[in-house]
C-alpha cells in the first residue's frame, strides 16, 4: 500500500511540473529564437514545422530527475536516471549546434557515436564492476530461463545500449510519436519490475510515464515543442537502462517492437537503394512512409501506440510466470 501511494503521489508530482514547465520553456526557446530548421529530405509539408522550439525533452527531464532524487531510495534508480541525463547531453549538444550554431545536421555521426560509446562504456563499468548493480546474466523471454553470457555480456550490452538510443531517435519524426510509445514502455518497465519486486524502479518509471503525459499535453499534433535529441536520446538511454537492470535486454526486441521496424526501414532503404538504385520504401524511417501513403500523423501515433501496448502484453506473458 505504501509504495502504490508513493508511486501514485510521484507521479502526480512529476505530471505537475511538466505541465508547468512547459508554458514557462517554450516561450524562452522563443524569445532564444531557438527554432527547429526542418530537413529538405523530410516531406515537402513539414516545412510548416520549421520555427518549432526544440529541446523540450526538458520538459519531462527536469521532472523525472527532480522526482527521482525526492523518491528514490537507492543507487540503482539513481544511477538509471543519471546515465540516461547523460545520452540526453549528447542530444542537448547536438541540438545546441543545430539551433545555435545554425548548423542543421548537428554533431557528426562520428562524434555522437564516441560520445555515446563513451557513456555506454561507463554506464557498464559502474553498473557491474563499481556498484555490483547488474551481473553478467540475461533472461530469455518466452524460455523463461537465465543464461550467463559471461564475458559475451559486454559487448552485448554496448550493442543494445547504443542500438535502442538511436532508435529511440530515428522513432522521433512525426508529433507525440516517440513520446507516445515511450509512455507505453515505461508503463510496461513498471508493471514488469513491480512483479519482481523492485519498488523503486517502478517509481522511477512510473514517474517517467507521467512526465510524458506531460509533455504530450504540448507536444502533440500540432505540436507547440519538439523533444530534440536532447530528449529522443535521453529516452532511448532510460528504456535501455531499464532493460539491462532488469537483466532483460532482450524483450526490447518485443516490447520496443516499434523502434526495431524505425531501424530496420532505415537499414532496408539503404540496402536497397545501394543495390537497386530505387526506394524500398517511399520515404524512411517507416513512420514517413505511412505519411506518404496518406495517413495523417495522427493516425500514425495511435497506431503505434495500439501496437506497443499489443506488444507490451506478449512482453508481459513472455517474461512472467502466469
Amino acid at each position: 500500500m505504501v509504495m502504490t501511494e508513493e508511486l501514485l503521489i510521484s507521479g502526480i508530482i512529476a505530471f505537475v511540473i511538466a505541465a508547468v514547465c512547459g508554458p514557462i520553456l517554450i516561450p524562452l526557446f522563443r524569445r532564444l529564437k531557438f527554432g527547429q530548421q526542418i530537413r529538405e529530405e523530410g516531406p515537402s509539408w513539414h516545412q510548416k514545422k520549421s520555427g518549432t522550439p526544440p529541446m523540450g525533452g526538458f520538459i519531462f527531464m527536469i521532472p523525472i530527475l527532480v522526482c527521482t532524487l525526492l523518491f528514490a531510495r537507492t543507487t540503482l534508480t539513481v544511477c538509471l536516471v543519471l546515465f540516461a541525463m547523460s545520452f540526453g547531453l549528447v542530444g542537448f549538444i547536438d541540438d545546441y549546434i543545430k539551433v545555435v550554431k545554425k548548423r542543421n545536421l548537428g554533431l557528426s555521426a562520428k562524434h555522437k557515436f564516441l560520445l555515446q560509446f563513451l557513456f555506454s562504456a561507463v554506464f557498464i563499468a559502474v553498473s557491474i564492476y563499481a556498484f555490483e548493480l547488474i551481473d553478467t546474466k540475461i533472461f530469455i523471454p518466452f524460455a523463461k530461463t537465465e543464461i550467463n553470457a559471461g564475458y559475451l555480456y559486454i559487448p552485448l550490452a554496448l550493442f543494445v545500449l547504443l542500438g535502442t538510443t538511436n532508435s529511440v531517435n530515428l522513432t522521433d519524426g512525426v508529433d507525440g510519436l516517440a513520446a507516445s510509445i515511450t509512455f507505453v514502455v515505461c508503463v510496461f518497465f513498471a508493471v514488469l519490475s513491480y512483479n519482481m519486486e523492485m519498488y523503486d524502479v517502478t517509481v522511477v518509471n512510473g514517474i517517467s510515464a507521467a512526465s510524458l503525459l506531460g509533455f504530450l499535453l504540448f507536444n502533440h499534433h500540432p505540436a507547440k515543442v519538439f523533444m530534440g535529441d536532447t530528449g529522443s536520446l535521453f529516452l532511448g538511454g532510460l528504456v535501455c537502462s531499464n532493460a539491462l537492470l532488469l537483466k532483460n535486454p532482450l524483450v526490447l526486441i518485443i516490447v520496443g517492437g516499434v523502434y526495431v521496424l524505425e531501424t530496420i526501414s532505415v537499414i532496408l532503404q539503404v540496402m536497397y537503394f545501394k543495390k537497386t538504385g530505387k526506394r524500398l520504401f517511399k520515404m524512411s524511417p517507416i513512420h514517413h512512409h505511412f505519411e506518404m501513403c496518406g495517413w495523417s500523423e495522427v493516425k500514425i501515433v495511435i497506431v503505434a501506440v495500439l501496437v506497443t501496448a499489443i506488444l507490451a502484453g506478449v512482453a508481459f506473458v513472455a517474461c512472467v510466470n502466469i
